[in-house]
């Protein structure tokens, strides 16, 4: 395997999920998985790429040498645990978290594509977000302050964590069992992070440039709109 400071040149060291993983162990899979799930502050943190990374170096036994079994159901239950939380603090929260002003840690934009995401696919965004960075942490806070039922949430709370939380570890697994890959592991680790840290910099960047040019009337009015139309969820559900 490379050394944890092999893959680092595309960002720093809490970006490398192998430098992760090999400093902090399941233990720090588990935290990071948590609070990517369903923290406001996780959602710049390395969730696809740090699963797919588990399951490879899962297979290897360097770094992990907990059976397949015991680091998927863990990543799971963590995966679950957070997204509950989320809806919880979304459900306490509720509309007002739409008219919350910008923070270094918290930005409108990704409140609201969360938002449209819910609005577009309903019940379902709970497991398609699991797939798609940021988003994946702002749906399940949108969903508690839309007042999802909470049955319904649970139900596609853990099918999305099944299939995130295993399905792409297990994915890591038997491709870091396969000659090529482990003959190219460094590309492969720094593909995944490329990959993952990709939106966050597109993000990052967006943030920046709204920061310089302030919040204009439109977005003001589609921070009032999302505030709305999450009110009128609440009354619905």
């Amino acid at each position: 395997m490379p050394t944890p400071t092999t893959t680092l040149a595309l960002g720093p060291d809490w970006l490398d999920p192998e430098w992760l993983i090999s400093t902090f162990g399941l233990l720090g899979i588990l935290a990071i998985v948590f609070a990517e799930s369903g923290l406001l502050i996780g959602f710049f943190l390395p969730g696809d790429s740090l699963l797919f990374t588990a399951g490879l170096l899962t297979a290897d036994g360097e770094y992990i040498t907990y059976p397949l079994w015991l680091v998927c159901l863990l990543i799971t239950i963590a995966a679950i645990a957070g997204d509950q939380v989320g809806y919880a603090f979304g459900k306490k929260v509720g509309p007002a978290l739409f008219r919350r002003p910008n923070s270094k840690l918290f930005k409108q934009e990704n409140l609201i594509k969360a938002h449209e995401f819910f609005e577009k696919y309903g019940a379902r965004s709970v497991v398609l977000a699991r797939f798609v960075p940021i988003v994946r942490t702002f749906t399940p806070i949108v969903a508690g302050v839309s007042g999802m039922r909470y049955r319904t949430f649970v139900i596609y709370n853990v099918i999305g964590g099944i299939l995130w939380g295993t399905g792409v570890t297990v994915l890591g697994f038997f491709l870091g069992q396969i000659p090529f890959v482990k003959a190219n592991i460094e590309l492969i680790l720094i593909a995944i992070v490329f990959v993952s840290v990709v939106p966050i910099i597109i993000e990052l960047l967006r943030a920046r440039l709204a920061a310089k040019r302030g919040t204009t009337s439109a977005e003001r009015a589609e921070l009032e709109h999302a505030a709305q139309e999450a009110q009128r969820h609440r009354q619905g559900y």
